[in-house]
């Protein structure tokens, strides 16, 4: 599926977008990796990640310009969307430029991908779009809404449009991991509420959610992973158990635990190995193309606080470990 292929990643020298680029040409042979961003700083950094990988190609810009999108996804195989502006705070404080980039951004990549005649699209998205409590996640529900019925749009065209949502990513930027770290030096850690609950993905995991993706998706569906939850306790006990925990308080638009499938999804959804897929109501689905999973007993929901996949406070620490964090 790979091997030979011109792949775009949008928002490329994100967390996200420099590990399935380390993951792909380390373990698959593309022909290219376009990195599509707006920080030449950035770009920088990761050339210098990547001093000698004569596969990769950097294009400064922003998928809120729509010819450049074009001009790029000339002659590309398979996008991944990563792009977004994410930070719920700043998203609140700049509501219209959150709009531009995770609504009006996914807008162009569509219709650049379809103009252009790609292949498979895979757009990221976030347990924060299920249920929104604050504009970060409304933009990602409206962007999901936006990839599923782009199969409609498609007409004869072969592009195929899909999604991949998932939880927290472990020690991304601007992440709370990274936060307790700095603050594991003061010997206090701040936390909004000690129930909270999140679900919780590696980078390695969400790269190879993607290319789970990328090989099975017939178009429209939503592939959810299974994960584990974590207490915010459990969390800053795996980080400093010694620290003092001083409770801020819920902040706004902040949600007490977190949803993955709702239950009205649950009734059009199945359950894999690794994963759930949640098919799409609409008359351009293929039906049969996930007949292996299994339907979802009535009722169900995957939520954070009872999901019965813990992450231990052991297990976070061994990961942190493997990923360089000295603890």
């Amino acid at each position: 599926m790979i091997e030979g292929k011109t792949i775009l990643v949008t928002g490329g020298t994100g967390s996200f977008g420099r590990k399935f680029t380390e993951i792909l040409l380390r373990e698959h042979k593309p022909l290219a990796v376009r990195v599509f961003s707006r920080g030449e700083l950035l770009q920088l950094q990761m050339q210098e990640q990547f001093p000698r990988e004569t596969r990769i190609r950097y294009f400064i810009g922003d998928v809120r310009d729509r010819d450049r999108l074009y001009r790029a996804m000339n002659g590309v195989d398979i996008v991944v969307h990563a792009a977004a502006l994410k930070q719920v705070p700043a998203c609140e404080y700049n509501p219209i430029e959150a709009v531009r980039t995770n609504i009006d951004g996914a807008i162009n990549v569509i219709d650049a991908a379809l103009d252009n005649g790609v292949e498979k699209v895979v757009a990221l998205s976030t347990d924060k779009a299920v249920h929104p409590v604050n504009l970060y996640g409304a933009t990602k529900l409206v962007a999901e809404r936006l990839f599923v019925q782009a199969n409609a749009y498609r007409g004869k065209r072969r592009t195929l449009f899909s999604v991949v949502r998932y939880g927290n990513v472990v020690a991304s930027r601007g992440s709370v991991i990274p936060l307790f770290l700095r603050q594991r030096e003061t010997g206090t850690l701040t936390i909004t509420d000690p129930r909270m609950t999140r679900f919780w993905i590696t980078l390695e995991e969400g790269t190879q959610l993607v290319l789970e993706c990328l090989e099975q998706m017939s178009g429209g569906e939503i592939l959810v992973p299974k994960l584990p939850s974590m207490t915010v306790v459990d969390l800053a006990a795996a980080i400093a158990p010694d620290a003092t925990l001083n409770v801020t308080g819920i902040r706004p638009g902040e949600k007490l635990h977190e949803v993955l499938i709702t239950e009205d999804e649950a009734r059009h959804a199945r359950e894999c190995d690794r994963f759930f897929v949640i098919e799409p109501e609409h008359q351009f689905w293929n039906s049969a193309a996930w007949e292996a999973g299994t339907s979802l007993p009535e009722g169900f929901s995957y939520q954070s606080d009872t999901n019965p996949q813990k992450l231990a406070p052991e297990e976070l620490r061994t990961t942190l470990l493997r990923m360089g964090y000295a603890l």
